[in-house]
């Protein structure tokens, strides 16, 4: 499954919204541990059509962030029934991804 950019604009219906669990990942284009996420979260994406997931610039998307409290990036946070259930900070393997995602 593709990995869905979200912004301000799309963030309730794309996440809030969404009628299966959602993967956020807060990223920014300069965070060295976030490129290495990355390719991770994209693998995850490919493996789980049960599962959205999203990615949000935090330079972009400064609100977003704060709204979650992202004090460092990568996060991820999932989200289920519009709330959010778990939340990893920095880089993690895949199986700590899998793990979450399973909750």
């Amino acid at each position: 499954m593709e990995i869905l950019d979200v912004t301000r604009e799309n963030f309730e219906e794309e996440v809030l919204k969404a009628d299966r669990k959602v993967l956020v990942d807060f990223y920014a284009d300069w965070c060295g541990p976030c490129k290495m996420l990355a390719p991770i979260v994209e693998e995850v994406a490919s493996e789980h059509e049960d599962l959205k997931v999203v990615r949000i610039n935090i330079d972009n998307e400064e609100s977003i962030a704060m709204d979650y409290q992202i004090m460092s990036i990568p996060t991820l946070v999932l989200i289920k029934d519009g709330k959010e259930v778990d939340r990893v900070i920095g880089y993690v393997q895949k199986k700590v991804i899998e793990t979450m995602i399973e909750r």
